[in-house]
């Protein structure tokens, strides 16, 4: 089959376009702007484009199938192009869906930890073995590519994202998957700029248990009240309800462990969070005919996906920590987690402001309080990701205020950030930065060995 991707730089469309050719069907592209890493791995899979932009002209009726991209634009030349041909127009969802459509499948969907517990799923059923088709938004360790599809695999894991499908489709894309097996982690307001009221966001994840095939599972965290409403309000009578709690665990010398029938069972992750998320991935595995012994042997070492709490470096009394966090929910989770971790050390928190929903004035109250777990505070936010986003410009006052107390730093130069981190006494003491962008270019692991050296 021949499949042309629109916008192949993107993180997932690139992932997605190495797993097609890798499957053997022929795979070309076009994009506009390509960057790192996306870049080398099309390069090294031969599927770069010659030439960046968009060229109507290679849209030819010998394509079978268009993938489009979400970086695409309506009007896109070779968009427009291939409807003239009425060649087959997938979206990113849409064309996974139909990967699928004879798997069982597993559709992980919250406002916070879908990467990781769609991760500990995937590194259990590797290390037993199963074969399974996958899409994660993070790099995993054992796994060469973020997405992966096959003729033969009986199950397919998929993060589900609840952001739009593409340019031409405003559903979300984890409605597109009609799950087996769905998992609400967590409700917590995000993407504002598309989901305008709290009300209309929380709506999507009725819909999405609306989307669940015939008498499928629906688990769902029994602890976030806003989930449990969701599924308690649901008509659907031939679903199976699942509910899951924080694991109980226990913490000694900076390990985190599972309790088990009275056995301890050490993890190489932390955090109530990942307690949460621990407990979701168990209850999906055991679906798939997993048994509890099984879980626990290869959930001890689940080492984390890139980002996620991700150790940049450590020293004698020092650690730096990365995490992708960017909503209040996750801000909050993650400072609480490196705070129990290292109850004795000073925690200074870095913060960037880089989606559209933390750039916008009016959701800033959303993060007031998030920052009580931090001994030092600072929040940077790049006026230049304000202009491309086309957003009204905010003074640091604004993000000052939505805050609240403890009132952090606020940066707009990463340079002058970072000049004041390496000035730090950083003796017994932590730093955890947070966002879903790189702090305006800043090399975040030579920062982070050059915290760990003072």
């Amino acid at each position: 089959m021949r499949v042309h991707f629109i916008a192949i730089g993107g993180s997932a469309m690139h992932n997605l376009a190495i797993a097609m050719k890798l499957k053997g069907y022929q795979v070309t592209g076009s994009d506009d702007e390509i960057f790192e890493p996306s870049l080398s791995h099309l390069k090294n899979h031969g599927l770069l484009p010659s030439h960046q932009g968009w060229n109507p002209s290679i849209i030819t009726p010998e394509i079978e199938a268009i993938v489009l991209g979400m970086h695409a634009r309506a009007d896109n030349p070779e968009l427009l192009r291939a409807k003239e041909l009425a060649i087959k127009i997938y979206s990113y969802p849409e064309f996974l869906y139909e990967q699928s459509r004879q798997k069982t499948r597993i559709v992980v969907g919250g406002s916070h930890g879908k990467t990781t517990i769609t991760s500990m799923i995937m590194h259990v059923l590797k290390h037993l073995n199963y074969k399974f088709d996958y899409i994660v938004g993070a790099q995993l360790k054992g796994f060469e590519n973020m997405v992966s599809f096959s003729d033969d695999a009986p199950f397919a894991v998929f993060e589900g994202d609840e952001y739009l499908t593409s340019p031409i489709d405003p559903r979300p894309k984890f409605h597109v998957y009609r799950p087996n097996i769905a998992i609400i982690s967590g409700i917590s307001w995000d993407h504002i700029n598309v989901f305008p009221t709290f009300d209309i966001y929380r709506e999507q994840f009725a819909k999405f248990i609306d989307c669940i095939e015939p008498n499928g599972k629906i688990i769902y965290c029994a602890d976030d009240p806003e989930v449990c409403r969701v599924v308690e309000e649901s008509q659907r009578n031939d679903i199976k309800r699942i509910p899951y709690h924080t694991h109980p665990h226990g913490i000694a010398n900076g390990i985190w462990s599972l309790d088990f029938n009275g056995t301890s069972i050490p993890l190489k992750v932390f955090g109530k969070h990942n307690m949460q998320n621990i407990s979701a991935a168990k209850a999906a595995c055991i679906t798939l005919g997993v048994t509890e012994k099984q879980f626990y042997n290869a959930i001890e070492t689940f080492e984390g996906a890139s980002k996620r709490l991700q150790l940049l470096a450590q020293g004698t009394s020092t650690s730096v920590f990365l995490d992708f966090a960017h909503s209040p929910s996750k801000l909050k989770a993650t400072i609480e987690a490196v705070r129990e971790l290292y109850p004795a050390r000073k925690l200074v928190v870095c913060f960037e402001l880089h989606t559209f929903s933390s750039l916008t004035k009016d959701f800033l109250g959303q993060y007031n309080g998030t920052l009580t777990g931090a001994d030092v505070a600072y929040v940077f936010f790049n006026p230049h990701a304000l202009e491309l986003k086309k957003l009204p410009p905010i003074d640091p006052n604004d993000v000052i205020q939505g805050f609240g107390d403890p009132h952090p730093a606020v940066f707009t130069d990463a340079n002058n950030l970072v000049d004041v981190l390496l000035q730090h006494n950083w003796g017994n003491s932590n730093l955890l930065i947070m966002t879903s962008g790189n702090l305006a270019g800043t090399d975040l692991q030579h920062l982070a060995d050059e915290v760990v050296k003072h």
